[in-house]
């Protein structure tokens, strides 16, 4: 093994999985560096959205901006407005914020420099394999060698390999931050999903659904923004604007100045498992931590940095251990069966609902959020164990109208393989 003078531990990427991981092992005493495009002070471009109870639990309450304790969802025919019982809100009765991204990402810079992480700046174009170290060779020709290398350069990552898994589906959005003619949702409102479609003509009705996710921001200002779930082929930005558009005209509501004009997100949202044999550990969305049913990414990465760490210490204590034998110690902590499993899980879930047409993906939701709050907050924040998940569906599998239940039973394409990888996770 080579003796020279190297850090335990090369992070790639300065993002909130970069920095959540990156801070993790440096409270393990690893010594860590970071290599990144931007320096670690610049802003993140991104805001993170997270529910109340799961951010206590966390223990970064106060790096929220916002937190609505009025939190709801529309499931029915109608427009904005609630006219008759179809209309009526669903209620969550569960407190959802947003981090202040400048208070998140200070946070996460202040941790990292707590445990002396040092800081690079470039471009990772190349990675060359030891048995006992990895060496990243940067687009301008400098060169960074650790023990251990962490790929946590988003949904493209640069070397982490993927397994193959057909289409990616991507969610995609919309949205505006301004100020309204007249109040587009009540004072104080958080909405979740509201599905309504009246605004809609009979042609577009029959084209993938979209939902309306918004929020009163305070001051009269309100953040807009119609998304589409999940697709392998997803809508265009001008087919959203255009539902958002329509969404208000049908209220006579008109936008009197904008503030931000959000061009669109593309978020894959079934990305496969990585590859757990090479010489390389991912962590966030690189290494598919999204949720294939909510989208949700950053309660994960904040929970699961700490156990993945202090397995990748421990392994990295062993001088005898070879690079490729740390890496696997950080995939299995990462994606142990159980959780390989629960994400075969909501991969189904969301291959089925790509599949509903509008009106059973209301009737699904309808059902879903029927279910105790424990169980659907769990589902969507991956806090639920496989067999509390099998049970909760279960449970809305019997409640569920026929419908729903008639499009859940339908097989079609790569379902079987998921519902297959539950019982067996290395397929």
């Amino acid at each position: 093994m080579s003796k020279e003078n190297m850090p335990d531990v090369l992070v790639l990427g300065a993002g909130p999985a970069g920095m959540a991981i990156a801070s993790a092992l440096g409270k393990e005493k690893l010594d860590v560096e970071v290599l990144s495009p931007n320096g670690p002070d610049e802003p993140w471009p991104n805001t993170y959205g997270i529910w109340g109870k799961e951010v206590d639990q966390l223990g970064l309450q106060d790096l929220l901006e916002y937190r609505w304790k009025n939190t709801v969802s529309f499931f029915g025919h109608g427009a904005l407005e609630e006219q008759d019982d179809e209309n009526k809100a669903t209620e969550h009765s569960l407190d959802y914020g947003l981090f202040d991204k400048k208070k998140l990402h200070n946070y996460w810079f202040n941790e990292c420099n707590k445990s002396f992480i040092k800081w690079h700046q470039g471009f990772a174009n190349k990675i060359h394999f030891e048995k006992y170290k990895s060496t990243v060779t940067t687009k301008d020709g400098k060169i960074y060698s650790a023990r251990l290398v962490v790929d946590a350069t988003g949904y493209d990552p640069v070397f982490l390999k993927l397994k193959s898994c057909g289409p990616l589906a991507v969610q995609t959005c919309y949205g505006i931050v301004g100020n309204f003619s007249k109040p587009p949702l009540k004072k104080g409102q958080f909405v979740l999903m509201d599905y309504r479609n009246d605004h809609l003509n009979d042609e577009q009705k029959k084209e993938p659904p979209t939902f309306l996710y918004a929020m009163d921001m305070g001051d009269g200002k309100y953040f807009l923004e119609e998304t589409s779930l999940g697709l392998v082929n997803p809508l265009t930005m001008e087919n959203l604007k255009e539902r958002l558009e329509k969404r208000l005209s049908y209220r006579n509501i008109s936008i009197t100045s904008m503030q931000h004009e959000e061009l669109g997100l593309f978020l894959p949202m079934n990305m496969p498992i990585p590859d757990f044999k090479q010489q390389i550990l991912g962590y966030g969305g690189a290494a598919s931590m999204v949720h294939p049913a909510s989208g949700y990414l950053i309660g994960n990465v904040l929970r699961r940095a700490p156990l993945v760490a202090k397995a990748v210490s421990e392994a990295i204590k062993n001088k005898n251990l070879s690079t490729y034998h740390i890496a696997r110690k950080g995939w299995e902590t990462l994606w142990s069966k159980e959780l390989i499993r629960k994400k075969s899980l909501y991969q189904f879930g969301l291959e089925k609902l790509m599949r509903f047409d509008e009106k059973l993906l209301r009737e699904f939701f309808g059902s879903f959020f029927q279910l105790p709050k424990n169980q659907w907050y769990g589902f969507l924040t991956d806090t639920l164990s496989l067999k509390e998940i099998v049970y909760a569906m279960c449970v809305m599998f019997i409640k569920a109208p026929w419908s729903v239940k008639k499009g859940l039973m339908i097989m079609h394409g790569r379902e079987f393989k998921m519902l297959l990888r539950i019982i067996f996770p290395n397929i």
